[in-house]
């Protein structure tokens, strides 16, 4: 589901003066770039103000913000070109911006230099994004009852509830259902959860139907009653006990000293504000990212040579090392041809694309695993890419990039493929500071053939404790069943009889994403969304397991 952010125009200043007896008279038109192409559309535009080069505008831009995809920007002051309104004024510049560029600065707030007109100072916009406010609360309740009608033969009522929401048009939505107490007519329910925008989709007033119902074992369940409310009148709960008489309408109908069929007590509601991940991110929680790139030797195009000393199958030479590996063949995975990047370098630069926006000092610690090292031929499961042991950061993607490309020209691709060495590496620096103002990121690169199995699983169940998670990009033909266990979707990753605090582990395959026509930047836009999807939820998770709130952002 989208982050709903609304980004406005804010004060651009020192625009150029284009009129002659007068000043400028500046528009704003918005442009947006669909994922993973070039085309640029209007989206929308501010109104015109006369005669200022410092212009304030009140029209805003609502947006629906996705963390997982690269949201490109354009803002054009005006286009004269593309409108028969604007087409005789003259062009004042423009701005070219990530949505997560402007979420991710401080406070939320941007300021951008204009650009576009040849020698001459344009001025600069300032953009501003927030998160719109569409009814955050979360309402937990509890409720019992008593003296409901007896439905079972033999025994007593098995009793659940069922909760509707009503819509525009009359009609009901379920919205929750509690679990079933066995064999009695005075159940008491466990407190549950549910987010007001769920309960009454923000209408405090709107009908609110609670059906009562007897639990049967083949799904034929029996109608005991059922009583409206709101969310208003449930919130009167928090000072005082509200009864609530479960009536059966049919029995009403039938019984003429019928009184109800029980009642419904509601014991305890409690109201607290649910946060998002844009909440953290304008409160100044930093995303750390941090690459590992796998050097193995069974990076070949068959996928049948495995990496490591004495393993002599097809293609594996007395050291160990695979020839189809060779980095400069174009049957490697690590092979760039003068055309088009590797499936290692895409991935990178996929999900390093994104997550730079929101890292303000835009360096990033790059490690190689599986590689023999110059000059003695140590192997490392976890080295600098910049040769730089104090120091393993790297000046944003194109510097990691430029990295992993140089220690492919000095490495020897080997083996075995250990994870967990990484993995405690990342998981370290998190121990360091876990007060929610930063988070990090480790993104695995690999072909996926893991030696280290259990090593990792532990070093994942140590890690889920922690703020980070960890991208597992899988790369080549392999089957990758190692790596759909580590994902822990299905079920949680456990080492020693311990199982992992949170799932952290996100894995894909990347040639699931890979666009058949060839098109590079439609293959990344697909990972990327994929991949980083579970990140803003992995964040929140960790946050709200350690009941840290965001920190306020400075007015």
């Amino acid at each position: 589901a989208p982050r709903v952010a609304h980004t406005w125009l804010c004060s651009p200043r020192n625009l150029l003066d284009m009129d002659t007896f007068s000043k400028s008279d500046p528009v704003v038109v918005l442009f947006v770039q669909d994922s993973g192409s070039s085309e640029w559309k209007e989206f929308g535009r501010t109104e015109v103000i006369d005669n200022t080069l410092n212009p304030d505008f009140v029209r805003k831009f609502v947006l629906d913000y996705y963390f997982e995809e690269k949201q490109n920007l354009r803002f054009d002051e005006p286009p004269g070109s593309h409108s028969a309104v604007l087409g005789a004024q003259d062009f004042l510049g423009q701005a070219f911006v990530a949505l997560g560029e402007v979420i991710g600065s401080q406070r939320g707030r941007l300021e951008r230099a204009l650009t576009g007109v040849p020698g001459k100072r344009c001025g600069t916009i300032l953009l501003l994004a927030e998160e719109l406010s569409n009814c955050r609360d979360i309402v937990t309740m509890q409720l019992c009852a008593n003296k409901l009608d007896k439905k079972d033969f033999f025994g007593k009522s098995d009793p659940f509830l069922v909760f509707y929401r009503s819509n525009e048009d009359g009609t009901f939505t379920i919205c929750h259902k509690t679990e079933v107490v066995k064999n009695t007519l005075n159940p008491v329910w466990q407190p549950f959860t549910i987010p007001v925008r769920a309960l009454c989709n923000g209408d405090y007033d709107r009908t609110v139907k609670i059906d009562v119902y007897d639990w049967d074992r083949d799904g034929s369940h029996d109608f005991i009653g059922e009583f409206a409310t709101s969310y208003r009148e449930l919130s009167r709960a928090q000072s005082q006990f509200t009864v609530y008489e479960v009536l059966n309408p049919r029995k009403k109908c039938k019984k003429k000293k019928y009184v109800n069929s029980g009642t419904v007590t509601l014991l305890s509601f409690s109201v607290e504000s649910e946060f998002t991940f844009v909440d953290y991110i304008r409160g100044g929680t930093q995303l750390n990212f941090t690459v590992a790139i796998d050097f193995t030797a069974s990076n070949g195009e068959s996928g049948q040579c495995r990496e490591g000393p004495g393993r002599r199958g097809r293609g594996v030479g007395a050291d160990g090392c695979c020839a189809a590996g060779m980095p400069s063949q174009p049957t490697s995975l690590h092979y760039a041809s003068p055309y088009q990047l590797s499936a290692y370098a895409l991935a990178l630069k996929a999900v390093g694309e994104i997550i730079q926006d929101y890292d303000s000092d835009k360096l990033f610690p790059a490690y190689g695993f599986g590689a023999k090292l110059p000059p003695d031929g140590k192997i490392s499961h976890q080295f600098p890419l910049n040769n730089n042991e104090d120091n393993p950061s790297c000046a944003g993607i194109e510097g990691v990039l430029e990295s992993y490309l140089q220690s492919l020209r000095t490495v020897q691709l080997y083996g075995p493929t250990n994870f967990a060495p990484v993995i405690n590496q990342v998981a370290g620096a998190a121990a360091q500071v876990t007060d929610g103002s930063q988070y990090h990121v480790l993104l695995i690169i690999t072909d996926g053939v893991i030696s280290d199995m259990l090593q990792t699983k532990e070093a994942i169940v140590a890690a889920s404790a922690l703020p980070m998670s960890i991208i597992i990009v899988g790369v080549g033909p392999a089957e990758f069943e190692a790596m759909e266990e580590l994902d822990g979707d299905e079920v949680r990753v456990s080492s020693r009889g311990r199982y992992a605090e949170r799932d952290i582990v996100q894995f894909v395959p990347f040639r699931d994403y890979v666009d058949d026509s060839g098109n590079q930047v439609l293959s990344m836009a697909r990972l990327a969304k994929d991949v980083l999807a579970e990140i803003p939820e992995q964040l929140l998770s960790y946050m709200k397991t350690h009941d840290i709130k965001p920190r306020r952002a400075d007015p």
